[in-house]
This record gives C-alpha cells, structure tokens and sequence, in this order.
C-alpha cells in the first residue's frame, strides 16, 4: 500500500475475509507530501523499498491523489503485476484534458478555457463571471477559487502564481512518462483551467470497471457549510429523486466507457440544479474516494477499499447493496473558519470515551498539537480542517444529534493568529 497510514490500516484489515491478507507499506504519506513533492524521487524510493522485499508482491495499491494514483500503475508494471493504462488515468487527472474529451461525448459540462499564469490577467472572452479557476493539476480543492469580478481574479492568479509549482512540478515529471497528444504537450502541468460557476447540489457517484463492465455502486451527497464553499459532510445513500440518479449512471457510463479505466475504481464528481434540474460535471478522478470508505462500509457491508483491493487481485469485486449495520452514514468535517495555532488536541482516551458513548462513531484527528492552521498542506482555500467524524445513524436526524455531540466533546484549544499584513 502506496502511503498507508494508520486510520486507513484498520479499515483495510477490517475487511471481509481480512485473514488471507498482509498489508505492508509502501512510504509513509509524510514522505510522500512533505513541503516539496518529487515524483520521480517518490517512485525511486517506492522501487527501493519494493525491491528489498523479500516475500511475494501478489498487489500494489493506493488510493490517493497524485503522485500516488500515477505511482500505482507504474509500480504495478515494474513488479510483473496487471496495470491499467496511466495514460487513461491522466486523461482524468489532467483537467483540461479530461473537459476536452468530455466535450466529445457529453453536453453536461461548464463552459471552460485555459489561463496561463504566469502570462494571462484575464480569463478567456467567452467566459462569463462568476467564475473557477484553478491549476490544471490539484487535489483537496488546494488553489481553486471562486471568483466574482476581475479584481477577484487577478487577485487569485496572484495567489496561484505563487504556490502552483508544488504539484505543477512534479505532475510535469510524470507527463514525461508518456507521450501526449501535441495539445496536451504544450500545455503541461503550470497551466490553469477557468470554468464558469457551477450552481446546485454536489454529489459524488462511486464505481469501477471490471471485464469491460462499467459498475455503478453509489452516490454520495456532499453537504456544504452554510456561506460557503467548505464541505460539511458526505452522506450517504444520496437523497436524490431516482429519476435524476439514472440520469447519473447514464453520463458515467458514457464517460468512463471513452476513456477506458478497465481494472480501475473511480469517482464522478456532479452538480444537480433542483430549479433547472440541470446536471453538470465537475471532474472524474481514476480512484475510489478513501473518505467514502466507512460509508459504503456502515451502509452495505463493504468498504469501496475492498473494491480496490479485489480488482488489485484480480477478483471480481460483487459490491453488495444496503446489507451493512446503519441505513444512512457521513464523513462529517469539523472545521475552522480563521487561522488559529494548536495549543491542545484531544487526547487519546477523550476519543476513545466519545467513541463509546456515542455509536457508530469513529474520530480521525487531523490538526495535533503544535499545528498552525494555515500551515495545512492540503486544505481548501476557504477553512481549517480540524478533525473527520465518521458517523453510522439511523436517518438524519440521529446522524445531525451525534455529529453535534461529539463535536461539542471535543476539547480543542486554538489560539488565533493574526494574518501578516
């Protein structure tokens, strides 16, 4: 496991028939996104720790962002293992090239336009405020920003100019890797895609490719803090009418079906406009969301962890439906809206005790004493992570009467910083 860490180690030996198993990993994540990322140095290291391994590789798999979603396959390729195609998967991550191949086959995306950085003050004439703009390359929303006016974007151009070399960099070390299409080359990983504002509910539909079979396992509603962008939760199952997740797994199948993926799971990422019952795309990325684990785990008995690790295998993954212990389950953030240094966290036997009282709950920490917020490598560009609440209820009444609970227990003490002028 490329970058296993500790919260998702229980998960993984939680699954079903966990005894045939030996997770060994692969490059702590601090190693992998420390202040500077190197791609071609993570996977050096990764093949000198594979290399030393003196048992049997049967699987290599990771479920994050890049660089790992790109460490996976090339790994797999150099261990004699079953890869799927990295140029399909960077069809996904790149996005700009993801938005042009679905313009070929879809009508159900923003309308969108490159911005160069370093050169560029305004985005593209066909483009109408409010708008997104945002590095052809990111993750966890980092240098994304919604912007109203010129002034705003500029501004945010400023803001990106300066940080867009820490994932740029290293995603123009993996291009290298392959040989694009004349249009992708010249554009590389520093570029910038603008796409007009997306309105509506964000969902998130979860799926993989097995045997040529694209299938569809569930859709998540992502739930956001009031005024603004920051999520507050993902719920699932998905509150949607049915008529409108039909219409979901049409356009996902449409999609993955042009790119490939075989052996592959993924997430969709959508916005459904209740007044226009309107459905835009915002991106696809070539892996199963670890956020959504416990999810799928609480509501039908099967981590989308396990998913991975059975295509990884070879295995046919049969996804059951709803025969988990809770009907309703959701990630829950607990955030905080200004910069602020870390004097206490909860200490282990606090998580614990609320981890008894309140069932059906389980508690990730994420700021630790010691932090400075604003310091966070991989945040938003609007809030504070400060700690996940997974939660298993009966419906969202008990899931909101926990969340509150357990955040009310969680004795943090955050001193404010005051932001440089």
């Amino acid at each position: 496991m490329i970058g296993l860490d500790e919260h998702n180690r229980q998960i993984l030996e939680g699954v079903n028939d966990a005894a045939q198993y030996r997770f060994h990993s692969v490059l702590a994540y601090e190693e992998i996104y420390g202040p500077q990322i190197s791609f071609n140095g993570a996977l050096q290291a990764a093949q000198r720790v594979l290399d030393s391994f003196d048992g049997p590789i049967d699987a290599i798999i990771g479920f994050w962002d890049f660089p790992v979603s790109a460490m996976v396959p090339l790994l797999r390729r150099r261990y004699g293992l079953p890869a799927a195609s990295l140029e399909e998967l960077i069809k996904c991550e790149h996005k700009y090239w993801s938005r042009l191949i679905q313009r070929e086959v879809l009508d159900e995306y923003p309308p969108f336009g490159l911005v160069d950085p370093a050169h560029d003050q305004n985005p593209p004439q066909h483009l109408r405020y409010p708008l997104w703009i945002k590095p052809v390359k990111s993750f966890s929303s980092v240098l994304a920003f919604g912007v109203a006016d010129q002034d705003a974007f500029r501004q945010a151009l400023g803001t990106i100019r300066e940080g867009i070399g820490r994932i740029g960099e290293p995603f123009d070390a993996l291009l290298e890797h392959l040989q694009l299409p004349p249009e992708i080359a010249a554009v590389g990983g520093q570029m910038c895609l603008a796409e007009e504002a997306i309105a509506g509910r964000q969902l998130t539909v979860e799926g993989y490719r097995y045997d040529g079979e694209v299938v569809l396992y569930g859709v998540i509603d992502s739930v956001r803090y009031d005024n603004s962008p920051s999520f507050l939760r993902f719920q699932y199952p998905s509150t949607l009418p049915e008529q409108v997740i039909a219409r979901l797994e049409d356009i996902s199948t449409r999609l993955v079906t042009a790119i490939g993926l075989d052996t592959m799971t993924f997430n969709i990422e959508y916005f459904w406009d209740p007044g226009t019952d309107a459905i835009t795309l915002l991106e696809i990325n070539p892996r199963h969301s670890q956020s959504h684990a416990e999810l799928f785990a609480d509501v039908d008995g099967m981590s989308n962890h396990e998913v991975m690790l059975r295509l990884a295998l070879g295995r046919d993954p049969d996804f059951p439906h709803r025969k988990g212990r809770y009907p309703m389950a959701a990630k829950c953030f607990v955030r905080r809206f200004t910069d602020g240094y870390v004097r206490r966290h909860p200490t282990g036997e606090e998580i614990q005790a609320i981890e008894r009282i309140v069932p059906g709950v389980t508690i990730d920490l994420i700021a630790h004493t010691g932090d400075v917020l604003s310091e966070q490598p991989h945040r938003d560009s609007y809030s504070y992570h400060v700690a996940s609440v997974y939660i298993g209820a009966a419906d969202e009444t008990d899931l909101a009467a926990k969340f509150d609970q357990v955040a009310a227990a969680l004795v943090y003490e955050i001193d404010d910083v005051t932001p440089e002028m």
